[in-house]
């Protein structure tokens, strides 16, 4: 999400006549810092940045004449996101280092913000919007020539959960218009770009009701994944997620989608049937547990039971038996007893994951666990239960990748393997895996079978020959199109 921030920030400074952007700080007039306030790990890193940014602004001109710098003025140093709005006051009265503060609904602002630094004065707008959506922006992609990209459909959350700052940073949900989403994807399309990951803090909450003319009842056609309930209260139903994907996958056949971060409450079977019939929506699926005790997630107010979680896991994999499950987990969350963590243990272990995000709990002010809960997991309690969340992890992610060791899997190139950039590629399988093999010429399948090697941004049929815990391995069979491999895949199904 910070990433496509970015984007759009960068796209309204370039029409606000800031054209060039330079590759290090030490060359720039205006350095733009992007926070996260989910984490205190996340804000530390930013307070480090901001005291070297600080020193190249208030020892501009000792930095310039040793070559340190080479900005022709004092850089201006501009602090966005979440961490901008929850820290606002603090950022600016420490000792001069931040000219600008702008929240994450306030970035057409910046311009402005910037001129009233020239005329000595702070520019801060930490405003949130329940509007603000920016579909009209065409963000200025930062990785030039990417096969893939970050396409935002939603921002903000109404589902206050009680350890997350995300409500209060971003603000309430609210989603752009389809067509503006279309629009954006296919000039994504015209530029190359082969897999598009579609984003929002609740992405499959998403629900354009800009051409909903009257309202309806709260909830009512609201379709919530069975067992789970919702306090957020829906005044117009309009195109969901599932109608959004249906036109996306439609549109542009020959483009991979993918999206993050959704939330387990909001799978109705309707758009499980899709992803399993669409070869083009990944089968991947992000599906945050947190724990796995029903106490802590009722104190967490997740609005469902480790019974409920479990039985959405079940209905995902026999309606996509091939799918990938990742999730997020918190550990030593207020209140959490070792028969708690053991739950979560049990979870992990029972559910079997292909990757997952685990931290131990930082409480955030605003939060409703802050003014509600005590913190009251000491700290090495935390890491001794995040080391064995991870270990309990490691035990069964393996398997995920081993079943793959002789399957022709269809990967999407990235690039040359960082590691051995002269003679190996790597890339994504649909369900998500890093899949690496060796450059040599293969037929393109597309091209009258010539060989040639492939490049970032082919779909190259790989045979798996072994596995890691985080990496396939396999020798490059031939070039195709998405499209064609999976109508061969389904007629070697009906021969067969």
């Amino acid at each position: 999400m910070n990433i496509n921030d970015m984007e759009i920030v960068l796209s309204l400074m370039q029409k606000a006549g800031y054209e060039e952007i330079v590759d290090v700080p030490e060359k720039a007039e205006v350095i733009f810092i992007n926070t996260c306030a989910i984490r205190d790990n996340a804000e530390q890193k930013v307070w480090q940045r901001l005291n070297y940014f600080w020193f190249l602004k208030r020892h501009w001109k000792s930095n310039v004449a040793t070559g340190r710098s080479e900005s022709l003025h004092p850089p201006k140093v501009v602090v966005l996101g979440c961490m901008a709005e929850r820290l606002k006051d603090k950022i600016l009265d420490a000792d001069k280092m931040v000219d600008v503060v702008c929240g994450p609904d306030a970035y057409r602002d910046l311009p402005r913000l910037l001129e009233e630094v020239d005329y000595g004065q702070k520019g801060i707008n930490t405003l949130l919007s329940l509007e603000e959506t920016y579909a009209d922006i065409s963000p200025v992609r930062i990785s030039k020539n990417s096969v893939s990209a970050f396409v935002s459909i939603m921002r903000g959350c109404n589902n206050m959960c009680s350890f997350c700052i995300v409500p209060f940073t971003r603000g309430r949900e609210r989603s752009r218009p389809v067509d503006s989403i279309v629009r954006e994807v296919g000039e994504l399309w015209d530029q190359g770009v082969k897999e598009v990951m579609l984003l929002g803090q609740n992405v499959n909450s998403y629900n354009d009701a800009s051409g909903v003319e009257k309202e309806v009842q709260p909830g009512n056609n609201w379709e919530l994944s069975e067992g789970f309930s919702s306090k957020c209260k829906v005044k117009s139903v309009g195109l969901r997620f599932a109608d959004l994907l249906d036109r996306l996958s439609n549109e542009y056949p020959e483009m991979r989608f993918r999206y993050t971060s959704p939330h387990p409450k909001d799978f109705p079977d309707e758009l499980l049937y899709l992803m399993r019939d669409r070869y083009n929506i990944c089968k991947m699926i992000h599906l945050p547990a947190q724990s796995g005790s029903s106490a802590v997630l009722e104190r967490m107010r997740r609005r469902y039971t480790r019974e409920a979680y479990m039985e959405l896991v079940h209905k995902i994999r026999k309606i996509i038996p091939d799918v990938g499950i990742t999730s997020d987990f918190i550990c030593g969350f207020c209140g959490e007893t070792e028969e708690d963590h053991k739950e979560t243990i049990n979870l992990i272990k029972s559910v079997g994951y292909d990757m997952a995000y685990m931290f131990a709990y930082s409480m955030r002010e605003k939060t409703h666990a802050h003014r509600n809960y005590v913190d009251d997991v000491p700290e090495n309690i935390k890491q001794r239960r995040l080391t064995e969340m991870i270990e309990a992890f490691r035990e069964t992610t393996g398997q995920f990748y081993d079943i793959q060791i002789g399957t022709t899997q269809l990967v999407l190139v990235e690039g040359p393997n960082k590691r051995s950039p002269d003679t190996e590629l790597i890339g994504k399988s649909d369900r998500g895996h890093r899949v690496i093999f060796n450059i040599e010429p293969v037929p393109d399948r597309e091209n009258n079978f010539t060989r040639r090697n492939p490049t970032a941004g082919d779909f190259v049929e790989v045979q798996v020959l072994r596995s890691s815990r985080a990496s396939l391995y396999g020798q490059a069979l031939g070039i195709t199109r998405l499209s064609s491999f999976y109508k061969t895949a389904k007629d070697e199904a009906v021969a067969s």
